[in-house]
Parts: C-alpha cells; structure tokens; sequence
C-alpha cells in the first residue's frame, strides 16, 4: 500500500470526546479514494458506488499527523475497486481500514460506462 497524502489534525476535526471525528476522516478518505481512481483512470466522471465495512482501530488526538494509502484491489468492466488504511504518521499505528471502495465510471447522462482499463497506472 503506498500512502498518499498527510493531514494535521486540527480542533475542527474532534468529536466530542476531543479526538479525531469519523465523519472527518471519512470525508478525507473519500476525496483521496477519488483523486486515486482519478488517477489510475486517467479520466473524470466517477462516483463513488460502495465502501465496505469500515473497521475504526484506534483514534488519533488532536495535533497528531495521519497519512492516508490506497491500494488497488481490481478493475471491473465500468468499476474500479481499491482499499485504504489510514494511520498515524509517525508510530504507524492504524486508524481505520476499508478493505473495499467501489468507483464508477459514468457517462454525460450518468450511467455506468466502460472505463476500457486494465492496468494499474505507474505513478
């Protein structure tokens, strides 16, 4: 798995217990999920179709930096799938796993179109 991006975590992403919010992670993983399939496509028009299971190891406190790896699982006929781990920078302690997210390619009107790839792209 190659880790992609790093984020701060800053007040505005607590819960109430005064550590790392789900939603916010959530929503990092969900824009790092895409900006890969973007990626291995090398085209836009993707939505994101389905997430697995999320498993939440271990939170992380406020100030602590996270790093955020995506990992190809397939590519399907209009899908791709990948996964992702989210963990702790420095002590590499995981955060969350999700072991599938499914993308798919759509076409002007939105329905599910053929992305035509096959291989992973050499980034």
């Amino acid at each position: 798995m190659r880790f992609y991006s790093r984020k701060l975590i800053k007040p505005q992403d607590l819960n109430a217990h005064g550590t790392l919010f789900g939603g916010a992670v959530l929503s990092w993983v969900d824009e790092e999920a895409a900006i890969f399939v973007l990626c291995q496509l090398g085209k836009g028009n993707i939505v994101t179709k389905y997430m697995s299971e999320i498993n939440f190891v271990n939170s992380a406190p406020l100030g602590e930096v996270i790093e955020i790896g995506m990992e190809l699982v397939r590519f399907g006929r209009t899908s791709i799938t990948i996964k992702c781990e989210v963990r702790t920078k420095f002590e590499k302690k995981t955060i969350i796993t999700i072991d599938e997210i499914v993308f798919v390619h759509l076409d002007e009107s939105g329905k599910p179109t053929p992305h035509f790839v096959t291989e992973p792209a050499n980034e």
